[in-house]
């Protein structure tokens, strides 16, 4: 039983594998009418609730007249630790006790202890009849530090699996239906709906309720969670993931103050942190430092792409096409902005935004390039890079093709540079 149906849902993965039957309750009354109607074994209960707390709940389960579980054992799910708290749940007539977040194996262990033995069956991992070597619950062991993102972050797929990176779909809408991002559309698809259709497409970040349910199962696999999430003026992502966050006790939400691949660097340095064994506050402590050294900015080709998202009205559209103007996208105190526009042909132009994105050669980690792009050739991939190296020599230049939620805000031809510096 508890208040938090997030945590409710992460109990029931928690136990999913054992095979026993699960049965909730959100409140004490709620509680208590179950337990006037069915005969559990075993009840897990949180503590701190509103109106009727644990402890009371515990008592009337006792003495319900006609309630079928006045014998029951009852364990206790609680953040108050130390051995005083360990005392006074015992004092009030709990068989058990775990800490939250409680990991899997530590709810199949108080689960077993109070199982009666003819309830338990016992069997190997590979099925083997009468070998006793343990229950069939068998969790892997919750690793102590997960990060998390967004499908926005435009991460390599090595990156991701080499990192344990989990990562939540944005939504990529379209006249024709709504489909996850990088899942269900992909960007060289979602491209060609953009060059021959002119009806609108947008992105749009996962609601709250994704969210929650986003992170319910990654707590089954992780003690503590950083999900780290696109720059907040530019999407709601921030906005939703937070609010979903105060389900948990356990998740903590950044906004990157980037998109794209610079967001993405942020998580790979965050995600090799975490691996090194560092505590969740010593990689936040790293997360903020690496927002303040990485560099995002994309040049658009066309601007009639950022019209049709809405990001940019007409009129400015207009404007660009007329004149052959190409603005240069940057994120400023987690806002996108222009932060150069030029004019000219499409070599004139990438000539000067890579001069200008590269402009302090001395300042500049020479360690990863992200050249992050949407509907370019390799040969012009290669011709971006050739020019890169004029100006400085990179250890590992990746070319990283655009989310589709991203490419339906930027439209073909656009690119952008994505570094840190020192």
């Amino acid at each position: 039983m508890d208040d938090n149906d997030a945590n409710l849902m992460v109990a029931k993965k928690l136990l999913q594998d054992t095979k026993v039957n699960v049965d909730t309750a959100s409140d004490g009354q709620e509680c208590l009418k179950k337990t006037l109607q069915t005969r559990y074994e075993v009840i897990f209960m949180d503590h701190l609730m509103p109106i009727m707390d644990g402890v009371e709940c515990l008592h009337r389960i006792r003495s319900q007249a006609g309630g079928l579980n006045a014998d029951t054992p009852v364990v206790v799910l609680t953040a108050n630790a130390g051995g005083e708290n360990q005392a006074m749940y015992k004092r009030e007539g709990f068989d058990g006790y775990l800490l939250k977040p409680v990991a899997g194996n530590q709810l199949e262990t108080e689960l077993l202890r109070h199982l009666p033995p003819e309830l338990v069956k016992m069997t190997t991992m590979t099925g083997n009849k009468d070998v006793v070597v343990g229950p069939v619950l068998g969790h892997e062991k919750r690793q102590l530090l997960m990060i998390t993102t967004d499908s926005v972050s435009d991460l390599p797929a090595q990156f991701v699996e080499r990192y344990q990176i989990v990562v939540n779909p944005y939504h990529v809408l379209t006249e024709d239906g709504e489909f996850l991002d990088g899942e269900e559309i992909e960007t060289d698809g979602v491209l060609e709906y953009l060059t021959h259709s002119d009806g609108r497409v947008h992105s749009e970040a996962p609601d709250a309720s994704c969210y929650e349910a986003f992170f319910a199962e990654q707590l089954t696999r992780a003690q503590h969670i950083i999900h780290i999430s696109m720059a907040k003026e530019a999407s709601r992502g921030y906005t939703n993931a937070l609010e979903a966050s105060g389900s948990f006790d356990n998740v903590t939400v950044v906004d990157s103050g980037h998109l794209s691949s610079g967001m993405g660097l942020i998580v790979y340095y965050a995600a090799q942190a975490a691996a090194t064994g560092m505590s969740a506050e010593g990689v936040l402590r790293e997360i903020e430092r690496m927002k303040e050294k990485t560099k995002t900015g994309f040049v658009v080709e066309n601007t009639e792409y950022l019209a049709r998202s809405g990001r940019i009205p007409a009129k400015v559209h207009m404007i660009c096409e007329t004149c052959m103007l190409h603005p240069v996208i940057i994120l400023k105190k987690s806002r996108m902005t222009v932060g150069a526009i030029h004019m000219g042909t499409r070599d004139r132009v990438w000539k000067k935004y890579i001069r200008q994105a590269l402009r302090s050669p001395s300042r500049i980690d020479r360690k990863i390039l992200f050249i992050t792009y949407a509907g370019l050739r390799p040969q012009e991939l290669d011709e971006i890079a050739a020019r890169v190296r004029e100006i400085v020599q990179f250890e590992n230049v990746i070319y990283q093709k655009a989310s589709p939620a991203i490419s339906t805000n930027c439209g073909p031809g656009t690119f952008g540079l994505l570094y840190m510096v020192k």
